[in-house]
């Protein structure tokens, strides 16, 4: 492997995926019943040979750090670190994390302790499954400055993403961002695809390290409104095409689709491929228990009681509880981070998912209390709705963390 570091970008608010993003960073997020959005990107480096990884931090961060810090333990015997850098003033620099670019600038002095040929620049949001070093081994090959990975995608999706045209040397020519449905797309059009298909940029970048800090010396914040456009002009930037499975993961609907997607019997993003694991926390948690329940294209995390009626097209979180007669369809139960029993002095009442309730298109954040007879649904409710115990968003109902539905109560 060659001498590169990866700099995973998870600072961001997260603010189209309220309010599982209201006390945690968008990539703390919990997704598969197991795991964070943050593994994806650390498991992507592990399983490419990448073992010098930074995870840059701002919002909500604490429950990121607790994770990444208790779950990616290097032996005494390697050179692999899993360091976070958190945003801070320092005397060069009083304010916060401005953008990407901004934040890549910030820690760059720390990702050359390593002294890295190359840096690869990832986003903490993104699911998708890529060997880096492939990437890397590209990039080389081709002389590049800057590889900027891009994935061919339809004309309805390209309007909201970055853009670049590249030519047959797979040298990129021109950039735009986010041109909308305009006629400036149509010279994007990408030749090598038979169907209508332009290249979007994936927020997946390698840099030369001494090319990135001279791209850096300046005062633009962000890679993908400034540095690369800029950098198109003045640098060799080639493009490396991906046509595997990328999903950025950017609102409440598209996280709950992408996650009800894994229980699908061949799942497009799969978690089960033993040569390129998907790594997290090891809990050592029991089997997870079922007492007479239908149970049906559900996922069933560890150290659950199901005593339920209906599990239907659902993910069930680690520790999860649910009461007796219970229906339970289309829905992402995350679980809860102890069981009731270790709330020995605590007035809080037990999480879980009470006694005949009904839960359709739902999102049920960690530690939620939902009242024995409960109704939870979106349907027949505006679009877009905001209150302390629930929110809408899209046609998906989201119970918050620690929420406490009272009994009877009908969403």
């Amino acid at each position: 492997m060659h001498n590169a570091v990866a700099v995973i970008m998870g600072g961001g608010q997260g603010k189209r995926l309220q309010p599982l993003t209201r006390d945690r960073a968008k990539p703390a997020v919990p997704i598969g019943g197991k795991y964070r959005l943050v593994d994806i990107p650390i498991s992507n480096c592990i399983n490419s040979d990448i073992r010098k990884i930074f995870l840059l931090t701002q919002f909500n961060s604490v429950s990121l750090h607790q994770h990444v810090t208790t779950t990616y333990r290097f032996d005494q015997f390697s050179e692999g670190l899993v360091r976070i850098l958190a945003a801070q003033q320092t005397p060069s620099s009083e304010a916060w994390f401005q953008g990407t670019a901004d934040a890549v600038r910030q820690g760059f002095r720390y990702f050359m302790d390593t002294n890295p040929d190359y840096i690869v620049v990832l986003s903490g949001d993104q699911l998708y499954r890529m060997d880096l070093e492939d990437l890397i081994q590209q990039h080389i090959k081709n002389g590049a400055e800057v590889t900027i990975a891009a994935k061919p995608v339809s004309r309805a999706e390209a309007g909201a993403l970055g853009i670049l045209r590249a030519d047959v040397s797979s040298h990129i020519v021109e950039f735009v961002e986010k041109p909308g449905d305009s006629p400036v797309l149509d010279k994007f059009r990408a030749p090598m695809c038979k169907d209508e298909r332009f290249l979007a940029s994936m927020g997946i970048y390698v840099f030369n390290t001494a090319v990135l800090e001279k791209l850096l010396d300046n005062e633009k914040l962000d890679f993908g409104k400034e540095i690369i456009p800029g950098s198109i002009s003045t640098h060799k930037v080639c493009t490396y095409l991906f046509d595997g499975y990328w999903k950025d993961i950017g609102t409440v609907r598209s996280f709950w689709e992408e996650n009800l997607h894994f229980t699908d019997r061949v799942p497009e993003f799969n978690f089960y491929d033993q040569h390129a694991p998907i790594f997290t926390r090891m809990r050592y948690l029991p089997p997870s228990k079922i007492n007479c329940c239908d149970v049906n294209q559900s996922l069933l995390c560890e150290g659950c009681i199901i005593s339920g009626h209906r599990i239907l097209h659902s993910i069930i979180g680690m520790r999860a509880i649910v009461g007796d007669g219970a229906v339970i369809e289309h829905s992402y139960i995350m679980g809860a981070d102890y069981y009731g029993s270790d709330l020995k002095h605590s007035k809080n009442p037990s999480p879980g998912i009470g006694r005949d309730c009904f839960i359709r298109n739902a999102i049920v954040d960690k530690n939620a209390h939902i009242g024995d007879g409960a109704y939870i649904s979106p349907e027949g409710k505006p679009k877009d709705i905001e209150t302390p115990l629930y929110t809408i968003r899209d046609g998906v109902i989201c119970i918050p963390k620690n929420a406490v539905i009272p009994p009877g109560t009908r969403v």
